[in-house]
């Protein structure tokens, strides 16, 4: 009983893990990175799809992402899309594909991301707390439903609480290597 609840916190865990992963992987840093153009939808033949599925996009060098349409018609549409998604970035095209510089950041950019990425750690801190919360609340009617007893509902919520501090950790570790990242000149 008390590992099946246990698997259902690691599990749900986890997944917040990834979910914060996610969010700091679109943090733009002052390096291309492709996970900054997810948002973008294009406009195709009437349809909203990501750029990706329209175009070949690449990381040229370190400071330049690439985008090759398939059709040299969609070059409007895409630096449209790119406009409207609002992702910090101005495309420029020369007819044949759209290049995206990616500018060094300044100081006081990097402190507001800096801050950004710790509000958004925080968040993902209280979701696995609330993970917690659940885990130990069905403990809890476990014990009341006599399905357990007081010293398994002791050890079991003693577990919960390693495995919150172990994902608490890991969420603040990944927060301070992207801080690292963010800071990077």
């Amino acid at each position: 009983m008390i590992d099946d609840v246990l698997a259902e916190l690691k599990d749900k865990a986890s997944k917040t893990i990834d979910s914060f992963k996610r969010e700091l992987s679109r943090v733009r840093t002052g390096r291309a990175n492709l996970a900054v153009l997810e948002p973008v939808r294009v406009n195709y033949y009437g349809s909203k799809v990501p750029l990706n599925q329209v175009a070949t996009v690449t990381i040229s060098d370190a400071r330049l992402i690439v985008i090759k349409p398939w059709e040299k018609s969609m070059i409007a549409e895409v630096e449209k899309a790119i406009n409207v998604a609002e992702i910090g970035l101005t495309p420029q095209s020369d007819g044949e594909v759209v290049r995206l510089p990616v500018p060094a950041l300044t100081e006081e950019r990097r402190k507001e991301l800096v801050k950004q990425v710790r509000k958004a750690a925080e968040e993902f801190r209280v979701q696995v707390r609330n993970h917690r919360r659940d885990a130990n609340e069905f403990l809890k009617e476990l014990e009341k439903g006599s399905d357990i007893s007081e010293d398994d509902k002791k050890r079991g919520l003693d577990r919960v609480q390693k495995e919150t501090d172990a994902s608490i950790q890991q969420i603040d570790t990944i927060l301070s290597e992207k801080e690292q990242e963010i800071m990077e000149v």
